[in-house]
């Protein structure tokens, strides 16, 4: 799923049907504050991310976005992490199935752990546009967040289902019948 998509407001729908989800980007979001993550964050960035003893994401943010090495130097931290909160997270539920929810579930290798995965997408016109006004940011920085995704042509390839979502009430049609399948 790419930024902007629409990705949070189809798993907030799966979730009102009582699908437990899980929501990766935000889980990642709290590891980076803990002790172990921030150590790992500053031997390998400097002490430049951190505000107050904790990781400045905007900061972490103009390091990573842009310089493809050092997105693959925090993604080798982060994402075992999250893998691992993952699996222990779906220890509590006593249901079918879960909903993992990850803006780059394709790039990091975590669709593998997936039983089925659906892809959501929309023009990119639409997705910058939503971006910009949840984000109060600039198109440009939008853009550099989309280019450091793999496109959704490549993840449709790996996805099972794909959902282009523009109008959300044909999406949420189209994710009822894909829960039927499953």
């Amino acid at each position: 799923m790419r930024i902007g998509s629409g990705k949070t407001t189809i798993t907030k729908y799966i979730e009102s049907l009582g699908i437990p989800v899980y929501i990766a980007d935000d889980e990642a979001k709290k590891l980076l504050d803990t002790p172990e993550v921030i150590k790992e964050l500053t031997d390998t960035f400097s002490e430049n991310i951190l505000e107050n003893n904790l990781v400045d994401k905007k900061k972490l943010a103009s390091f990573v976005f842009g310089n493809e090495d050092n997105l693959k130097k925090l993604n080798e931290i982060v994402h075992p992490k999250v893998r691992e909160h993952f699996i222990n997270w779906t220890k509590q539920f006593d249901k079918p199935f879960v909903v993992k929810e990850a803006a780059i579930l394709f790039e990091s290798g975590a669709y593998k752990d997936c039983d089925v995965t659906i892809l959501v997408t929309a023009p990119e016109d639409v997705r910058v546009e939503r971006v910009i006004s949840r984000d109060n940011t600039n198109k440009e920085d939008v853009l550099k967040r989309i280019r450091s995704q793999w496109s959704d042509e490549d993840k449709a390839k790996l996805a099972d289902f794909v959902i282009e979502n523009v109008d959300l009430e044909k999406s949420k049609q189209e994710i009822d019948e894909i829960l039927k399948k499953i």
